[in-house]
């Protein structure tokens, strides 16, 4: 720790930088300033005025080159995170593995990281070489070393139209292949949510696994078991709406990542009935995404584990129990040992049983049920996923016909497609009197 700080305390800004990057010209690359966005563009402006080196970063500006309109912007730069929050009014410092800054602009995050160091023996790993904490400031030869793929280690300057490629990510990008920086088992073992990664910006860039890269996954995806599960869940996230969500779970199975992380990767891929009700509900996020419209982690979520809570019902009502509490315990059961793996949040989780346990109302056609559920907060989720089980073969089509024409027709069609109740209409008993006097009828109030 001693070498670290003297290293950080005595490393002069000016001092020449190791290593030889190529610096691309506009002519090459295509990105043009204002196609960063304009809250990227103010943080790095303002830390050049400072005296700071600072540069778009990352996957903002492998997507632009990609031809791919960038979700979010990462900044980098050699300013400290402290000197970072003193230049911008609404900026604060989170992170405990590694400090970086969010500076708000408006409805926009912009996430300035400090150039990183090289990692060395003095870096805290856990057993398997997992990094645990990591707040040693380097220059930005040492942060391009540090990034997982060369794609990645990319850094757009504003002022001058630029990027700067230390690891020929750009000559990757174009002949589409993903490659590693540095030894990939060592990477894997720093971080095995690079594992993840992989397959996600594989999937979404079109890109081909270097051998280096593939050829270890299969024996280290068990390191991603040592994650903790909220940093699993983030990626699943990311791997799950990145709008290529149905390659990506391909993409997992191909390379041996799915046991483990999700019961459907483990089990229902493996049942047709299943994999089709999986794979149209990703088809179906997958459009909305690209599409620019609002997609639910509830609603993808109960239908990737849908199939392990049927077949727990079906399991507890063979053993005697009443149907819906048996639904209700499956679901509890479903989500708390997939909470081992995955830090579902709450909110989502509330969700999830929501859509879950609307479905046995949808069978319901007859009397006042079919109109009550209509009055549900969450019955257009519910019926979205009538609509998947249904396009699946898990239930019949003409049930989800009925609930399309049913909550669009008017009072009098929706009277006329109610199904008959089947038996005897219940009676309300009513008390006999042991008297000589006519007994009372109901509602007159007199004798």
């Amino acid at each position: 720790m001693i070498r670290k700080l003297l290293r950080h305390v005595f490393r002069r800004k000016d001092t020449p930088l190791p290593g030889k990057a190529a610096v691309i010209p506009l002519g090459q690359h295509g990105i043009r300033r204002e196609d960063i966005s304009a809250a990227a563009g103010r943080v790095c402006e303002t830390l050049q005025k400072a005296g700071h080196k600072c540069y778009v970063v990352g996957g903002a500006v492998r997507d632009l080159i990609a031809g791919i309109t960038p979700k979010d912007y990462d900044v980098a730069t050699d300013a400290t995170p402290e000197q970072v929050r003193a230049l911008f009014r609404r900026a604060r410092i989170i992170g405990r593995r590694f400090q970086i800054v969010h500076v708000m602009f408006g409805p926009e995050t912009i996430e300035v990281s400090t150039f990183r160091a090289a990692h060395d023996a003095d870096t805290l790993k856990d057993e398997h070489g997992r990094v645990l904490r990591d707040n040693v400031w380097g220059n930005i030869v040492d942060d391009a070393a540090r990034r997982d793929f060369t794609v990645n280690a990319l850094y757009y300057d504003p002022s001058s139209q630029t990027v700067i490629d230390y690891h020929h990510g750009v000559a990757d990008l174009k002949q589409k292949t993903l490659r590693m920086i540095g030894d990939p088992p060592a990477r894997f073992r720093e971080d095995p949510v690079r594992m993840l990664r992989a397959i996600r910006l594989s999937a979404k860039l079109g890109l081909i696994l270097d051998p280096a890269v593939r050829t270890p996954i299969r024996t280290m995806a068990e390191l991603i078991e040592n994650v903790p599960s909220a940093r699993v869940f983030d990626e699943m996230l990311k791997l799950l709406f990145s709008g290529h969500a149905a390659e990506c779970v391909k993409r997992l199975r191909e390379e041996g990542l799915h046991h483990g992380l999700l019961p459907l990767l483990d089990v229902i891929l493996d049942q047709p009935m299943g994999e089709k009700f999986v794979m149209l509900a990703l088809a179906s996020t997958d459009a909305r995404v690209r599409a620019g419209k609002p997609t639910s982690p509830g609603f993808l979520f109960a239908t990737l584990l849908w199939h392990e809570v049927l077949a727990n019902w079906e399991a507890r009502k063979t053993k005697g129990e009443l149907a819906i509490p048996a639904l209700y315990e499956a679901m509890d059961e479903v989500l708390d040992i997939q909470g081992e793996k995955l830090a579902i949040t709450r909110r989502i989780a509330g969700d999830i049983k929501e859509i879950w346990s609307l479905q046995p109302r949808f069978d319901k056609l007859a009397g006042k049920s079919p109109y009550r559920l209509l009055e549900q907060p969450r019955f257009r989720a519910g019926y979205d996923f009538v609509l998947l089980r249904a396009a699946s073969g898990e239930v019949p089509e003409t049930l989800a016909e009925w609930w399309t024409e049913f909550q669009d027709a008017d009072s009098e069609r929706r009277a006329a497609m109610l199904v008959p109740e089947s038996g005897p209409k219940k009676r309300r008993r009513t008390r006999s009197r042991k008297t000589s006097e006519a007994p009372t009828e109901p509602g007159t109030g007199t004798t």
